[in-house]
């Protein structure tokens, strides 16, 4: 547990991200009225992302590795967050979509239909929680890996 103490305090962070990220979202109208902005505003959520993981392998090669890190250490850091990120998504998703925005599905559904965009039936089946826990269970580790494997280049350092 010792050797992956730093990887969970982060995945919790990136966790807590998350959460504060939707909540400015939804207090800034991207999740009512200003909903056709939502798919571009919730893009830069990229950039919190990416810092997050530079944070943790940084802290990883300081306090774990006495300073130095290869690109392999660095990427089974990274690696072991994005498992701990993947799992706690689900509950992210959970509280982002029942607690901070609970009318999320109902806005952007009637925001789809509205500008014909999609089908109700379409719209209905993508727009919906069970949906967006299998999008980000999914998107998850695809995001977490490839962050990784270019965090880790950038974040290496040989002894001297």
């Amino acid at each position: 547990m010792k050797n992956i103490k730093i990887e969970l305090k982060w995945a919790l962070l990136f966790a807590v991200m998350m959460l504060s990220w939707m909540l400015m979202e939804k207090l800034a109208g991207f999740h009512d009225e200003k909903i056709a902005s939502h798919p571009i505003i919730t893009n830069f959520v990229a950039i919190p992302a990416i810092a997050m993981y530079v944070f943790a392998l940084l802290d990883k090669r300081k306090n774990f590795y006495q300073g130095v890190m290869t690109y392999s250490q660095g990427f089974k850091a990274g690696l072991i967050m994005t498992i701990f990120v993947t799992v706690l998504s689900p509950l992210v998703q959970y509280i982002t979509s029942t607690i901070i925005t609970p009318d999320y599905f109902k806005n952007v559904i009637s925001y789809a239909v509205e500008n014909k965009l999609m089908t109700l039936t379409a719209a209905e089946s993508y727009f919906n929680l069970k949906s967006y826990l299998m999008m980000t269970v999914i998107s998850t580790p695809i995001m977490g890996i490839l962050t990784t494997a270019i965090v880790a280049i950038f974040i290496r350092k040989k002894a001297k």
